[in-house]
Parts: structure tokens; sequence; C-alpha cells
């Protein structure tokens, strides 16, 4: 209820009233003017009461007169009236209704109380309820009240002591709380400014309202009397203590600062008059050292006193928190002295008490910004933040040196033991409860053998002191053990928290501002106002050092988790503040410190120290370099070291921290990461954590770690620091660009210099910097960009390292980016982003330049997975990925090809389709060079398979492919153009589709001349079977290149190579393969080759003859191909030279494009695909064969449909053919006369002799040819023939042939040869038969050269001067195969035999021919016969002779009445002797039949003898008159001979009858007889011949038998030999013949000479009928009976004397 309401006032007038009575009541006896002033009071209530309406103003009003009864009252001194006036007094005061005049009384009244030392509690509590109430006491008055206040504070006793202290300090703040009200009312009213005052009149303070006055005079008497001088207001004051004095000083100060920072006057006060009071009481504190006694000093020096000093510093604390603006000077004296205080020789307390206070400066950050900017930001001015901060920190080192003195506690406690000290230090520690004896782990600090307990002295942030509010201390207090170390330390911790939190606020602040001010502004520049960060970085600057040296120092000596975390976080914030702040030096040193912490101690001092001295004379640029001295951590990094290392759970929280900062902190750790990397590098090796997969470290011990003990406790945390230490790099996505180019660039130069050392020594090497490059990289992949250069820049300069474990991992994280690099969802996607995945694929590619066989493994299998799961988006990607397939080289090992080969197949088998198709090329150059490769012949094989598929694919696409790369041709052309220069690919004026053919094919050219045999073979089929099988697509103009720039290109290769191969043997390959003797050298694998290629050429040119003859040099082209075709038949090779002739055949197997083609099959051919190949070389490419589709007949008509429509004219196409064969047929000469040429020299081994199947080539081949040449061939061309015909068929063969080809001698059959050449002049002749007159004229020299043959029989041909054992010598059929000499001749007779047929056959068709007749063929003939007909018996073979017999019969049957016909002309004239002779010699011949002819055999050849005789017979001694004389004559004389034939001496007596071969001799004998007696004796010349021969012969017959009688005569007994016996009785059946045809014969055809002489033989036949023999009686009987005929008498007429 307030004291205004109507019902408080009505109680309060009640009160009055009944006060007043009690009163009167009370002096009723003893002081009656009291009773009445009381009495007299009631009625003036009651009537204030009863007629005023605002009673209380009316009160208040007359208050002097309400008042006045209870003075009077207090006045009688007597207690209890006193009381209770005093009571109603305090009523009266609290209802507001005591006016000022009032209260003047009421206070005089209170200070006689005060005198009289009556009620002194009443009397304070009055005087406090008389101000507080209201404010109507001022000036003098309220100054005797305060006075009345202090001096019951010096009363005797204890409780007014205490009550007067307390409310002297209500008083005191009450007068102050005025002054603030009132200055709250005249707030809003505008001062007049005060005139300047001078410093003269110390109490000029009339510019001051009221209660601002009081509060002036009381402040300013306040000092008076600390500083013991007379108070100038309070007047009456007795006495005063300073230590009161000072703490109403520190209240009001700290209570009421705004006053005096609102009013000069106030201030003024300050400066003048409490700041030298308080140095001027300091003054003892200074001077005194402890420990000073010694030299005793010579005026005695005041000791410091603990209440004044220790009030003193509350007050400087105040006066710094407060007025520090004000007293800027003044502070830095405070601040000075403060610092001076905390120096180790002063006492203990006094540095106790210098510390709290200095922590309460720690925990106002903003204070010491204050400081900072205006003492250590000044020039020439004392740098007191940075005097605070070393001061602290020097602290915190005494404490560690000096032991505690003055402390019992602390000497009872042997320094180092930390167990035992735990008991004698608990004692003076507050709060902690040492129970006796157990060991409770205190928080301590030990260092070098001094322990320190470490206490809670204050809640983080606050500063409570402890001895700073010790107030009712007089005698300094002991200060526990650990105490001051407990406040230095929080107070260094609040130091740091205070100042980074501020300074990171303000940054964030700021940073904010800067963001918002780029959006509304995004063109304009930020700019931060440079005033603050100058501050910060300044106090940065001036505290670091030596927060840094004390911090280390606590961390070193810190024994407790908590602590070392609060250290810790302090050394991170720093660093982590410096780093903000661009303050490298103390963002590294800071940094430094915590990697020390983190190592075990030996290794910490080596590992760092090199890098501390770079700290302070780098400044900004620090860069972690090693000194050239390797330290021995690195030493202990790369080798097993004997250092043992004890990891500790301090090292551990240590490193934790590390990770923590950089993990928080690491945008701002800039070039410190190096510092960073390094240490964690040195833990990741002492932890033994090994990098596993994307580069994350799990535990895994090293075989050569160090020695490390690590504890239970440490091991337990490893998984967890290697999560942390995964998570650190996973964080480095937070960290913006220029941060993680930092961490980038830290991380490559630990890894190099984990390169440098790990040169040279096979130990394992630190792969920390490896690892966590690449996980840095995974994780930053969405802005992979900017750290790709730099990242894999470095990592393949570790891919390049000597020790295989270091670049192995180089290799996994390269390759490990580029995969997920590539597997990443880019935005945006890669696709899109050509440049990017460029980039990411370059680092592959560079790989290809490292030549360690490992990485490329790596980077191989790389490719192999981007394939896998990549390869359908590669796009533009493809040169590049195919480029590192495809850079393989042959000193690479067989592993590494292949995994490049298994990557080229993927590529071949899935990829084709999808990459552009300017790629084809690329992937052809690879497959390319996967060919060429010589380590492992089964993917040259297979490569080479791969470039079949490949073409497959580019003939199935063709059309596609074509456009695609027409459009990209036309896109170059056109930059081409722009940039003024011209295309430049190979093949350029090709279109782009042919040039993709065109590379392909001269990849394959390039693979047939590959060193290894199967290779060629196969690349040789392949680039056959790709030309025919795709060769329609390619435009006509490319085909021009595909002939002289791919095929004979390669055929001039090969033919160079083979000639120029080696023709030593190869031994067996390696292992079990064994070479055929047909392969056996590199000659003959080379001859496989040129086999093929040449083979394939002439099939192209025949397949695509129609194609190729569109071409404008095509006679150029056929003449090159047939100058290799030349060259190959050439070779010394049979091999290659029969297959030269094949392919010679193959491409005159050509037949004249059709005219007017309509049908698809005539096109075909027009083309040159005969329809069916006399003897087609099968063409395959892998196990396909040469399409001969419809499909193709579509294609042939769709490329060249343009083509078909235009045929060549006839005549022009016809002339072109004809000196197309023409030069067929030079080319076949020259080989011809070359491979048949006798070796010139003396007969060497080494003469080259061609083998059979080729000269059967040879010769096979004139048939075909010469159908195109006919026309035109000439006597010459012929007889260019005849001579390589004869010299094919003189060649021999080599002796280990022949029994392959040599029939066995029993069978007379040609070899293939010899039919060839027989089959070749067959053709000649019939061409000759059915083609123009002017041709006969060629029969005379196919019988001559068909002569020529006949005569091998006999005399078969000599090759040069090579030996040759002729088979046919021996006269019994044995081959003797190893006969010394090496070249048999070939049995010629079934030859000569045949040749001789033919001769007959043609001379049967032609005989009548004038240019037969002209050219004495028929003596030709008879002249070559004579030869087998002389030799007869001694023939090589029977069969000759009796073919000779037989065809001379056939000939002349022919022949003769052709040569009666002609016989006028003369032409036969010479034949006549010559077939004489040819009888002569036949029928008289001078061999003698072999001894083992059977009789029967020997009657078969009579009969031939006398069949020829029966020829003569029949076709020449009838027509005598045709023929010449001399020619009947010999005939003649040779009848004659044979009738009277003389037997051979060898014939045994049982064969004599036959061996006579007296049928031969009968018919010889009738043939003359028959002639000599015929009629038609045209002349008489003839007659007479055979009259001649008739008489020689009667001669003969006389002389025989008279011979005969006389041997028998005399020979008596015995008988005479079989011979002469055999001879009688031939004459004796000669004469018996002759009378038979004398019988038949007309008698005027007997000439009378011959009668006689038949007559005269009868005597001597008469003698001989005495002989023995009955043989010969016999046949005497026989002759004897034909004489009866000419027994008749004669005719009696004489004529001339005769009868």
């Amino acid at each position: 209820m307030s004291t205004s309401s109507p019902e408080a006032v009505k109680k309060l007038l009640e009160n009055m009233q009944t006060d007043l009575r009690s009163l009167s009541m009370e002096c009723k006896k003893k002081f009656p003017p009291v009773k009445e002033a009381a009495e007299s009071g009631i009625v003036k209530i009651k009537t204030i009461a009863a007629r005023k309406t605002d009673i209380l103003a009316a009160l208040k009003e007359n208050s002097s007169e309400v008042v006045q009864p209870f003075l009077m009252g207090c006045g009688t001194k007597e207690p209890k009236i006193t009381q209770l006036c005093l009571a109603a007094i305090q009523r009266l005061m609290s209802h507001e209704v005591v006016s000022e005049a009032a209260a003047g009384n009421i206070i005089n009244m209170l200070w006689q109380l005060m005198e009289n030392g009556l009620e002194e509690l009443k009397l304070l509590q009055t005087v406090l309820v008389l101000l507080t109430t209201n404010t109507v006491v001022h000036d003098e008055v309220l100054s005797k009240a305060i006075v009345l206040c202090f001096r019951l504070h010096f009363t005797k006793d204890n409780i007014t002591n205490n009550t007067a202290a307390a409310t002297v300090r209500q008083v005191v703040t009450v007068v102050f709380e005025r002054m603030v009200a009132e200055d709250e009312r005249f707030k809003g009213i505008a001062e007049q400014p005060p005139p300047v005052q001078g410093n003269t009149n110390r109490r000029s303070v009339s510019t001051l309202r009221p209660s601002a006055k009081d509060a002036y005079m009381l402040f300013q008497d306040l000092c008076q009397l600390v500083n013991a001088d007379a108070p100038y207001w309070l007047v009456g004051m007795t006495e005063m203590t300073r230590t009161f004095g000072l703490e109403l000083l520190e209240s009001v100060l700290n209570d009421f600062p705004a006053v005096f920072l609102q009013h000069q006057e106030f201030s003024f006060l300050l400066k003048e008059r409490v700041c030298p009071l308080v140095i001027k009481l300091f003054s003892p504190n200074i001077k005194f050292r402890q420990g000073a006694g010694a030299a005793a000093p010579p005026a005695p020096v005041e000791k410091p006193y603990f209440p004044i000093c220790m009030r003193l510093l509350r007050v400087v604390s105040v006066l710094i928190k407060h007025f520090y603006s004000l007293l800027v000077t003044e502070c830095e004296i405070f601040l000075s002295l403060l610092v001076k205080f905390l120096d180790g020789e002063k006492p203990q307390w006094l540095r106790a008490v210098a510390v709290e206070s200095v922590h309460r400066l720690c925990v106002q950050p903003h204070l010491l910004c204050s400081f900072c900017q205006s003492y250590d930001m000044k020039q020439h001015s004392t740098k007191v933040f940075r005097d605070i901060v070393n001061a602290l920190g020097s602290f915190i080192q005494s404490l560690f040196i000096v032991p505690n003195a003055g402390n019992a506690a602390a000497v009872s406690a042997p320094a180092g033991g930390s167990g035992s000290g735990v008991q004698g230090s608990a004692q003076g520690v507050p709060g902690t409860g040492a129970g006796g004896g157990t060991l409770t782990t205190q928080a301590a600090f030990e260092y070098r053998g001094t322990w320190i307990p470490l206490m809670t002295v204050s809640i983080q942030g606050s500063a409570k002191a402890t001895y700073l509010e010790m107030l009712d201390k007089v005698e300094p207090p002991s200060i526990p053990e650990g105490y001051a170390m407990s406040v230095a330390f929080s107070a260094l911790l609040d130091l740091v928290r205070g100042i980074t939190s501020m300074i990171e606020r303000e940054l964030t602040t700021e940073e904010e501002a800067a963001a918002e001010f780029r959006e509304t502004h995004p063109e304009q520049e930020w700019k931060p106002e440079p005033g603050a960060h100058l501050v910060w970085e300044e106090m940065v600057n001036a505290s670091w050092c030596g927060l840094l040296a004390a911090l280390s120092l606590l961390l070193d000596a810190s024994t407790d988790e908590a602590a070392t975390e609060n250290i810790l976080k302090a050394e991170m914030t720093m660093a982590s503040l410096c780093g903000r702040l661009g303050l490298v030096t103390p963002r590294d040193a800071f940094i430094t410190a915590i990697c020390k912490a983190s190592l075990p101690p030996h290794y910490a001092l080596t590992v760092l120290s090199s890098n501390t001295s770079n700290l302070s004379s780098k400044g900004s640029h620090t860069v972690f370099t090693h000194t050239k001295r390797q330290s021995q951590a690195d030493y202990c990094l790369f080798t097993s070291n004997p250092l043992n290392f004890q990891l500790t759970a301090k090292n551990i929280q240590c490193m934790r921290t590390l990770l923590n900062l950089a993990h928080c902190h690491g945008a701002v750790l800039g070039t410190s990461w190096q510092l960073v990397l390094a240490t964690l590098q040195h833990l990741v090796w002492i932890l033994g954590l090994k990098p596993a997969v994307g580069g994350a470290l799990k535990p895994g011990r090293a075989v050569e770690g160090p020695s490390t003990v690590l504890t239970t406790a440490v091991m337990t945390d490893l998984p967890v620091i290697s999560n942390i230490l995964s998570r650190l790099f996973e964080s480095s996505q937070y960290l913006d660009d220029v941060s993680l180019h930092h961490l980038i660039n830290a991380l490559c130069s630990l890894s190099l210099e984990a390169m440098e050392m790990a040169y040279g020594n096979n130990k394992e090497p630190s792969l920390f910097a490896v690892a966590k490059l690449l996980e840095t990289g995974l994780v930053n992949m969405d802005r992979i960009e900017i750290l790709w250069r730099p990242l894999t820049g470095h990592l393949l300069e570790v891919c390049q390292h000597p020790n295989s474990r270091m670049r192995e991992w180089g290799a996994e994280a390269l390759t490990a980016l580029i995969k997920a690099g590539l597997s990443y969802k880019h935005n945006p996607p890669l696709a899109q982003n050509q440049r990017l995945q460029l980039l990411l694929l370059n680092p592959l590619k560079e790989l290809s330049n490292v030549l360690h066989a490992d990485i490329r493994q790596k980077q191989l299998e790389c490719v192999l997975q981007i394939l896998q799961s990549q390869g359908d988006s590669l796009g533009p990607a493809w040169p590049l990925v195919l480029g590192v397939i495809g850079a393989i080289r042959n000193d690479q090992g067989e592993s590494l090809i292949r995994t490049a080969f298994q990557c080229l197949q993927l590529v071949v088998t899935d990829f084709l389709p999808t990459m552009p198709c300017t790629c084809l090329q690329i992937v052809v150059d690879v497959a390319g060079s996967f060919g060429l490769q010589n380590q492992e012949l089964n993917i040259s094989l297979t490569s080479i398979g791969l470039l079949w598929n490949i073409s497959d694919y580019f003939f199935q696409r063709g059309e596609a492919i074509t456009q695609e790369l027409e459009r990209e041709e036309e896109a170059l052309q056109k930059q081409a153009l722009e940039k003024g220069e011209t295309l430049n690919r190979p093949f350029h004026p090709a279109p782009p589709f042919d040039c993709l053919w065109l590379c392909l094919y001269a990849k394959l050219g390039e693979l047939c001349v590959d060193p290894r045999p199967a290779v060629r073979k196969s690349a040789g089929q392949t680039l056959f079977s790709t030309i025919a099988a795709h060769g329609t697509l390619l435009q006509q103009p490319t085909w021009h290149i595909v002939v002289w720039k791919v095929l004979f290109q390669l055929l001039d290769c090969v033919r160079t190579s083979s000639t120029t191969a080696d023709k030593e043997k190869i031994e067996s390959g390696g292992g079990n393969i064994l070479i055929h003797h047909s392969r056996d050298t590199a000659e003959k694998q080379w001859a496989e080759t040129w086999v093929l290629t040449l083979a394939g050429v002439a099939r192209i040119f025949n397949t695509r003859r129609y194609l190729l003859q569109q071409l404008g040099d095509f006679f150029e082209a056929w003449e090159v191909l047939l100058n290799h075709i030349q060259s190959a038949a050439l070779s010394k090779n049979n091999e290659v030279s029969l297959a030269a002739l094949k392919s010679f055949q193959e491409i005159l197997q050509i037949v004249t494009p059709v005219k007017d083609s309509d049908k698809a099959g005539d096109a075909l051919a027009a083309m040159g695909v005969p329809p069916v190949l006399i003897d087609p070389l099968s063409a395959s490419g892998p196990g396909r064969p040469l399409v001969r589709s419809d499909s193709l007949v579509e294609r042939l008509t769709r490329y060249n449909g343009a083509e078909l429509q235009a045929q060549p004219p006839g005549e022009e196409s016809a002339l072109e053919d004809s000196t197309l064969w023409w030069s067929a047929w030079n080319t076949w000469y020259r080989a011809g006369t070359e491979s048949t040429r006798p070796p010139s020299g003396p007969a060497e081994k080494l003469a080259f002799i061609p083998s059979q199947p080729f000269l059967t080539a040879l010769i096979q081949i004139f048939p075909a040819l010469y159908q195109h040449i006919k026309a035109n061939f000439s006597m010459d061309d012929l007889k260019k023939l005849g001579v390589i015909l004869h010299g094919a068929v003189s060649v021999p063969i080599s002796s280990d042939a022949s029994p392959f080809i040599l029939p066995s001698y029993t069978e007379a059959t040609l070899t293939s040869l010899q039919e060839a050449v027989l089959t070749a002049l067959d053709v000649l002749q019939k061409a000759i038969c059915v083609g123009p007159e002017n041709l006969q004229v060629m029969y005379p020299a196919i019988f001559e050269q068909l002569l020529l043959f006949v005569e091998f029989s006999c005399k078969p041909p000599q090759y040069g001067r090579v030996e040759t054992k002729h088979v046919a010598n021996a006269k019994y059929n044995q081959i003797q195969l190893f006969a010394p000499a090496e070249w048999v001749a070939l049995n010629y007779v079934p030859f000569a035999e045949r040749s001789l047929e033919v001769v007959v056959d043609l001379y049967h068709k032609t005989a009548c021919h004038k240019a037969v007749i002209n050219e004495k063929v028929l003596q030709n003939i008879i002249k070559t016969l004579r030869m087998p007909l002389g030799l007869k018996y001694a023939c090589p073979s029977e069969s000759t002779w009796k073919l000779a017999v037989s065809s001379l019969l056939k000939v002349l049957s022919i022949g003769l009445p052709v040569a009666r016909q002609h016989a006028s002309s003369g032409k036969f004239d010479t034949m006549w002797p010559e077939l004489a002779n040819a009888f002569e010699d036949f029928l008289f011949t001078k061999s003698s039949p072999p001894d083992n002819l059977s009789i029967q055999e020997f009657q078969q050849n009579e009969s031939i003898d006398v069949e020829v005789v029966q020829l003569i017979s029949t076709e020449i001694l009838p027509f005598a008159n045709f023929i010449p004389k001399d020619f009947v004559g010999q005939i003649m004389a040779m009848l004659n001979k044979g009738s009277i034939h003389s037997q051979a001496p060898s014939f045994t007596e049982a064969e004599i009858d036959v061996r006579m071969r007296e049928e031969f001799s009968k018919v010889c004998f009738e043939t003359l007889l028959q002639f000599s007696f015929s009629n038609k004796v045209s002349t008489p010349q003839e007659g007479y011949i055979s009259r001649m021969a008739l008489s020689v012969l009667l001669k003969r017959a006389q002389d025989v038998l008279r011979r005969y009688v006389e041997d028998e005569r005399l020979s008596g007994r015995c008988p005479l030999p079989r011979q002469q016996v055999t001879e009688i009785i031939f004459v004796l059946k000669a004469i018996s013949t002759l009378m038979d045809s004398l019988k038949k014969t007309l008698p005027e055809n007997v000439d009378g000479n011959t009668w006689a002489q038949v007559i005269a033989l009868y005597p001597t036949l008469v003698q001989c009928i005495t002989c023995s023999s009955s043989e010969v009686s016999a046949a005497l009987k026989e002759a004897l009976g034909p004489f009866k005929d000419f027994m008749q008498p004669p005719i009696s007429k004489v004529q001339n004397g005769e009868s």
C-alpha cells in the first residue's frame, strides 16, 4: 500500500496522534513542555486533517511544527522517550512529510544524541531513513549527517562500528545516487557550457547542481582524508583510517563511473587527487625488495602494508577498468607498477594480489585492446600490453625456477616427488580434501623437478580473486603452493580466450558486412576500415612471443589432461587467429609448438629445430625446409633406428589438437600446412599407420618402423586417430581455393622430401604425403580443376621415383584420382566439358613417359578400368586414351604389352561405334604398333586379326563413317583456310574415308615386312583379304594410291628383303619348336612372304582389272607388276620362282571386258571377276572366303555405276589390250630366256638350275598368253619360243628330286614339263591350222623344233657343262639314285617318241602345204629318223627304233606321193639320197642285237625289216620312172645285198635257220627279181641295173656251190661248219626262188644272158648230190625240181649263128 493512499494517510494521522499521545503521557510528569508541545501537535494534526484536502502536503508545510514535539522528546535524553520519538520521526520521514528546515532540525538533534552517545544504532537508522527517503537534506546538513555516521564508525562498540561503516557506505552511495537522479532529471535541458576552470580554486563548484555539489564535496573530502589531510566539507571529523577511505573511494569509483566521466569537475578530481594519491601510497611496495636485508639500506624503507596495498590494487583495477580513457598516462604508470609487482623479488602475497589484479585485466579484452591502441601502438610509449603478457609469462617461468620462499607447505613438499608432495601441499589448497595417504591424482605442473599443484581458482572468463577480497585481514596471508601459478595460468588462458574471441567476433562481423556489401554493390570493391586490423595485428604481435613461451612451458610441464587441453586450445586459437589475420610468423610459431608437443620428447627437438630457426628469420614467408645436415628425426623416419621413442598420452592429445586445428582452421593455415603435415607424417610413421585404398591410413605395424613404445591408451586411440586423420583431409572440401592450394603445395613439398629420403635406400619410404594428396583430391572432385595440375604434376614425379613402393603409391594415387575424376558427376557433366575431361586424362598420357614397368602396368590397368566403366562416354578423349594404349615399346616386358593389348581388344570389340570417327585412324595405328612389337608373337598375330575386325567395321558402317569424316574434313578445311595453311593429313587428296582405308592398308603393309615370318604371313593374308573384300568401297582415284603407294611399295620392300636375306640356317626355335627344312633360313622364310605378296597383288590385279584399267597409268602399273613377276621368277628360290609364274598365270587368265554388258554376271566379268578361276589361289582372311555374293554385285554396281555406263570403245580397248599382252609376252620371254639359259662357265656347283615344276609352269603359261598375241606372232617370236622350249627341256633334275619326278624306267610316260612343251607346240600348230594362210610358213619351224626333240631319244641334250648322269645309259632298268653326279638328265625317250608321233600327225595334216614342201620337211624328218634307225639296237630304248620305223613308214606313205607329184620341181631331189641312206642304215645296221633277244622277238624284228622292203616294193619301185636313177640303183644294190645276206657268225646251230633272216632275204630277192623282170621298165637303165644285180647274184651262187663241193670233199668224214651249211642252203633256196620267178615272168622280159647263167648252174648243182647233209639234200631237191621246165627240145631256128 503506497504512502500516499487515503488509507495510508488516515493510518499516518492516527499513528501520529497515537505517538503524540504516548509522548504526552510519558512526559506528563518529568517534561511538561514536551507534553504541551505534544498536545498542541495533536490539535495541529487534527486541524490539518479537518481542513486540508491534500493532507500530506499540508503536513510537509507544517512539518517543523509537527516534528517539534518529537525533537523536544529526544532532547530529554530519556531512552524510552528518545526511542519513541525517533520511531515517530522515522515514520514521518518514511511518508516524506519532512521539510528541509525540519530535516536540519532533526540532524542537529541527532548530532546532540551522537555526542551524548545515545541510541547510536537508532541514530544511524534514522539518518539512513532520512537520506534515503527524500532529497531534502543538502550541503552542510548533509555533511553533518555524513560526519555523524563517520563518527559513529569510530566508537568503542564493535557493532556500532560495523553498522556505522555500513551506513557510511550506504550514505555515500545515496549521495551519488541522488546526483545520478538529478542528472537524469536535467538530461533533456540544454546545459550552459561551464566556464573553463583554472586549477587554482579547488572548490569552485558553482557550476554544479545541488546533489552534484554534495557528491563532489564528499568525494573531494574522502581523498583528503585518505591522504591524511583535513576535509573541506566534512567538518567535525575526528578520525579516519586509510583502509576505510580507500574502500569508500573504490566503491564510489566502481559504482558511479558515469559521474566521473560526464562531469569535468569529477574527472578533474580523479586526475588531480586520486591518481597522485594512489601513486604516493604505492611507493613502499615499489621500493621494497625481498631479501634485500643483508645490505641494509641507509634509510629505513617502509614495509609494504598488505591491507593498503591490496586496497590500492583494487582501486587501480577500478580506475583502469572505468577511467582508462581519462587517465591514459596515469594508467600507464599503474600498469607498469602492476607488472613490477609480479617481480620475483616482491613478497609472495604481493605477487599473488598483483597476479589477481592482472587476471582481472585479462578478462577484459576490450580494455586490453585499448591498452594496445594507447600504448603499444604509439611511438615512444611503453609497450604496456606486451609487458603485461610478458610479465605473466616470466611470472610463470619464475615459479618453476624459484622455490616458493616463506611458505611452509611448499618447503615441506620435496621437490620433484609428485606423489609425496600431494599430501603436504594439499593442506593450503582451498577446496581439496586430501585424505591422508590416499593418492588423489592432482592436477599439477612438473618441470625439471619442480612440482606445482594446480587449483581451481575461478570459473573461466571471470577473475574471482581470493586475496584481493581479504578486506578484513591486516597481516599478509600465507599463499598456498600453486595458487599464484593457478591464477597466472587462468589469466593466461582468459587473456588468450578474450583476445581471440573478441577479434574473431569483429572479424566475423566485418566479413558479414563485406558479404552484404558485395550483394548490394556487386561491381564495387569492399574496403574494410584499416584501423581495426592494425590494432588486432598489433595485439597479436605484441603478445604472441610471451604467450607462446608461457604456454609452451606449461604444456611441457602439464600433467593434467584438462590443463593440457586448455593450453592446447589456447595455442590452437592463437594459431587460428594469426592465420586469419595473416600473421605468418606467429601462426607458424604456435603451430610448431603444437607440433613439437605431438612428437615424443627427443624426437621433436630434431624435427622441428630446423624449422624454428627459419621461422624467426623468415617472417611472413615460412616454408618448411630442411637444413642441410640431415636431422636425426629424418634419419629415423626412413631407417629403422636404435632410438626408442615413447609416445605418451599427452603426445596423442597434442596430436588430436593438431588434427583439430588442421580440421577446423585449415583455411588459415596457408604455408604452415607444411609444419602440420610434416608432424602428422612423423606421427603416422611412429604409429605405424599404412595407407589403404583411397589414401586413408589404417593401423598396420611396419616391419621397419621405429621401435616406438606405444602404451595401451595410445593403442586404443589408434583407430580414432586414423579416423580423424581421414576426416581432416575430407574437410579439405570446405577450404577455399587458396587454402586448398596451400594444402596441396605443403603435401607436395612433404612428398618431395620423402622422395629425397627414399633415394638410394630400399627402406620403407614415407607414403603419407602421397596418400593424403590422393585423399584430398578425391574429396575435392567438385573443383578438381583448380588443383589438378599441381596434384598430378607432383604425382607424376613420384611415379618416376626409383623406390618401387614409393612410385607404386604414386601411380596408385594418380590412377585412383583419374578414375574418380571421370566417374564423378561433374556439373556440367564431362560430356559437355571436354576441356575438363582432357585435363583429367592428361596425366594418364604423361605416365607413358615413365620407364618403370610397374607404373606402366598400373597405367594400363587404369585404362582398362576406365574403358570398362566410362568407355562409352570418352568422346573427344579417345585420342589420348588410344595414345596411352599405343605407347608401347619393345623394351617393355611382355606382361605390359599384354595388358595394353587387352585394352585395345576391348576398344575394338566394344567401343568402335562410340568413338568419334576421327579416332579410327588412331585405332588402326595402335593396332599396327601392337603388330610390330616383337616381344610377344601371339599379340602381333592377334592384332593383325584386330585390324581385320576393324576393316570389317569400316565396311559395315561405311556410310555413317564417311558422313562424319566429311563433316570433320569440312570443318578442318575451313580452319586451315582461315589460318591460310594447307590441310595436312596422310594421303591427302583422297577422300577422308578412303584415307582411313589407306592408313589401314599402309599399316598392314608395314606388318607385311616384319622380321617375323608368321607376322608377315598373317599380315599379308589380311591385307589382301581386306582389299579383296572391301576394296569396292574405295573411290576410283584412291585405287591409284593403293596400287602405287601400298602394293608396289610393299612388293619393293619384300623383294629387297628377300634378295638380301640371310642364308644361314636357323637353329630350331626356342624350346621344342621344330623348323621345317623348307623354312630353316631367313631367306626361305622371306621367300614365303614374297610368294604371298606377289600372289596377293596379282590377285588384286586380276579381280579388280576393270577398275584399275580406268586409271590413267594402268599400263605403267602392269609393267611394274610384270617386272616384279619377272624378278621373282628369276629368283634363285624355287618356291618364289614357281609362285611368280602362278601369279603370272593368274593375271593372264583375264578376259577382256565384255562390251554392252547388260547382265550382272557380265558386269562382274567386266570388272575382272572371272566366273571361274582356272587355278584360284585360295584367298582368305582369318577364316573368311573371298566375298563373291550378290551384295558384291550390288556394291560394284553402286560404286561403279557411272563407269559401267561408259564402256570404252572396242577398238581402243583391243589395242590397249594387245600392248598389255605383248608386254606380258616380253616378260615371259625374258624370264624364259634367263631361266633356261645354261650356265656358261665351267661346271660349278653353285650354278642355279631351275626346278621342273617351275619350268613346267613357265611353259604352261605360253598357251594362254599365245591366245592373246597370236595375231602378231611372228617367225622371230617363234624362234624365241623354240630357244626357250629347247632350253627348258634340256634342264636336268637335281638328284634328290628325281625319284619324285622321273617315271620309273619301265613306264614310258612324259614329265609334266615335256607335256607342257608339246602342248605349247600343239597350241601353235592348231592356231596355224585355223589361222590365215600367212601363218603356215611357221610349220617348218615347228617341225624343226619337234625333230630336235626327236633326236633327244638317241642324243640327250647337254645343259651347259653340267655333268649329268643319263638314266637311260643303263641298259637295265635300275635307277642309280645315289650316283655321284648331282644332276640327273631326264629320260628323254618317251618325250622324243611323243614328239615323233606329233611329227607324224602333223605331217599327216600338212604334207601338202607349200611351206612344208619348200622347206624340205620330209627330208628333215628322214634325216632325223636316220639316227635312231641307224643305231637300231644301240638306241637307248628299243621302242625308239621301232617307233622310228613305223613313223618313217607312215610319213613315207604320205610323203612319197607328194614327192613324186613335185618331182619336177626338184624340191625333193636332196631327199632321195637321205632316204636311201636311212634304209641302208636301218636294214643293214652296224649294231648287233642283244644277247638276250628271244627267237620270237627276232622274228618280230625281222618282220619289221620285211615291212620296209615291202614298202620299197609297193611305194618306190613301181614308180621308178618318177624317181632319180641313182636312188633306184641304190635300192637295187640294197635289195641285192639283202637277198644274199651272209649269216651272223655268232649263231648257234639250233637257231641258224631263224637267225639268217631267211624271210627277209627271200623278200629282198623276190622284190629284186620282181623288179628285175618287170615289164614296166621305163628306161633301159633300170632294166640294166636289175639285170646286173641278177647276174651278180647268180655268179655268187655259182661260187658258193663250188666252194661247198670242194670243202665237203676235203673234209672227209667231218661235217662242215654250220655257217657254211646254212649258206649253201640259202643259196639253194635263192635258186629255187629265181626259178619260180623265171617261170612266172614273160619270156621276153628275161635277158638271154640271164638264162645262160641260170642253166650254167645246173652242173654245179648236180655235183652237190654227193653231200652228206640231209638239209642240203632237201634244199637241193627243191632247187633241182624247177629245172624240168627248161628241159624241152630246143627250137631249131638259127639266127645269126646263134640259137
